[in-house]
């Protein structure tokens, strides 16, 4: 067991020292590839074939979701007619250890034919793909993590690090923020957290105007379900609140009241660009269900703990 543990341990420390070597390599060229894929009207086609063709998935699908676009073109397949995807309004980013990779070559040929800028990532500076790129970005003699030099390990960490680099100084370039990203990423656990109040509301709202007699508030706490109602004044401003609790308060002669007699004035309430991950922490936090989405004072939908728990916000 020990072994295990060991050989895990010189795995990791051997890729954070390959790491720390491409840190430390960075140069003017990282400057250059930024400005080739910023100039680039198209998308940045991201290629690579075997190990570097999975980083180079990776690396698209990173481009493509923080305000980069960006495809993956499968090298093999560009020689039999997925070349047609790359344009002249493109800018080609290209992956290879060795830089000698043989079905490169079409891919290669097509960036030089049509003045395509071409960013090459490699280990070796007198590799044909780096030779003949626009911008050579190469990985530092790092030795790989199994020992033997055979398997991708340091250099495809390295060329993963270095695409997430890439594409985070565009996003930070181009102030990409976490609300940008929730448009691209509209699914799964971080577009939920990002979700906003005003995607989850409801407009169709439970409301009373404050001298509405309590047999008729009851009657819309009943027809909206959301077991609350809203109280408004003249102006359509939320000053109060009924729920279960008010009503039990109440109890002992509850339908000769009006709303404002047995309403919670000064309600919590929630902004519409709020993130619903705030008003769930309200809701939990204050023990209720429900919260009135409001801008300055005046209603605009009302948000039920379901409905964030239902879009994973939790």
């Amino acid at each position: 067991m020990n072994g295990y543990l060991d050989t895990a341990r010189r795995v990791i420390r051997t890729e954070a020292e390959a790491l720390e070597m491409l840190a430390q390599g960075l140069g003017p060229e990282f400057r250059q590839a930024i400005d080739v894929i910023l100039q680039a009207q198209g998308r940045i086609v991201v290629s690579g074939m075997g190990k570097s063709g999975h980083i180079a998935r990776k690396i698209a699908a990173t481009f493509a979701s923080t305000g980069t676009p960006a495809q993956f073109v499968h090298p093999a397949e560009a020689s039999h007619g997925d070349l047609g995807m790359v344009t002249q309004a493109d800018a080609v980013l290209m992956l290879s250890n060795s830089g000698e990779t043989p079905e490169l070559a079409d891919l290669i040929a097509h960036t030089r034919r049509f003045n395509i800028p071409l960013i090459g990532v490699a280990a070796r500076p007198e590799s044909t793909l780096l030779r003949q790129a626009d911008v050579a970005l190469v990985l530092p003699a790092a030795p790989e993590a199994c020992g033997t030099g055979i398997v991708p390990t340091s250099s495809t960490t390295m060329t993963l690090a270095l695409g997430d680099a890439l594409a985070i100084a565009l996003m930070e370039h181009r102030e990409f923020t976490p609300e940008h990203f929730r448009t691209f990423h509209p699914g799964g656990k971080l577009g939920a957290r990002l979700a906003k109040v005003g995607d989850l509301m409801h407009a169709d709202m439970p409301l009373v105007r404050r001298d509405t007699p309590m047999t008729d508030a009851l009657l819309v706490i009943s027809q909206k379900g959301y077991g609350v109602t809203g109280v408004t004044d003249e102006d359509g401003r939320l000053v109060g609140i009924i729920t279960d609790g008010d009503l039990r308060r109440h109890m002992q002669g509850l339908l000769d009241h009006r709303a404002d007699e047995v309403m919670t004035a000064n309600p919590r309430t929630i902004e519409p660009e709020a993130l619903a991950e705030a008003a769930l922490a309200e809701m939990q936090s204050r023990k209720i269900t429900c919260l009135f989405s409001v801008e300055g004072d005046q209603p605009r939908g009302i948000l039920h703990i379901h409905d964030c728990l239902r879009a994973g916000v939790a």
